[in-house]
């Protein structure tokens, strides 16, 4: 995985909670695909329709409150979000994003710092991001050593499995 990501921004503000994520009547849907397809459709109805591989979450605060439905993050990550910056996370969605091998950046002000469909670049090793629109470049958390391996890894399964391996 890059330490880098590049991606478009789609925007959304604070609380958002899993249930906005992925609505808990989704959640007996077994195919993936179709369980992605419903992400977010409570405040954007077109985003799992329109969201690119690589694009990229902002939000304000407690991004990820509610619930402690793993299929939150994971629906994000099967539509190709290829990270959330956010001025905080709630702490189970935070782990279970981590899990999942779904980068997490938090940065103070983040909404109020990008528009929806900006260019937005991470350098996940730095906790740097910046908004190409503006050159405004801002300090996030850094991610410890050993989170960073796990985002490497593509999440905590396959962390797991190549220390198993050595």
């Amino acid at each position: 995985m890059a330490t880098v990501i590049r991606g478009k921004v789609w925007k959304f503000g604070d609380n958002i909670d899993t249930d906005v994520v992925i609505a808990g009547p989704y959640l007996t849907i077994r195919d993936q695909d179709e369980l992605a397809s419903h992400a977010m459709e409570m405040v954007n109805p077109d985003f799992a329709k329109n969201v690119k591989p690589g694009d990229i979450i902002v939000a304000g605060k407690n991004f990820g409150c509610g619930s402690s439905r793993e299929e939150a993050p994971y629906v994000l990550k099967r539509l190709g979000i290829s990270a959330i910056v956010a001025e905080f996370f709630a702490r189970i969605f935070y782990r279970n994003a981590l899990n999942l091998g779904l980068p997490l950046i938090e940065v103070k002000d983040a909404a109020q710092k990008f528009e929806e469909g900006d260019t937005i670049e991470i350098e996940l090793e730095k906790g740097i991001v910046r908004n190409t629109r503006t050159n405004e470049e801002l300090q996030g958390t850094k991610l410890p050593d050993f989170l960073m391996e796990i985002i490497k890894e593509g999440g905590a399964i396959e962390a797991l499995k190549k220390k198993l391996k050595q």
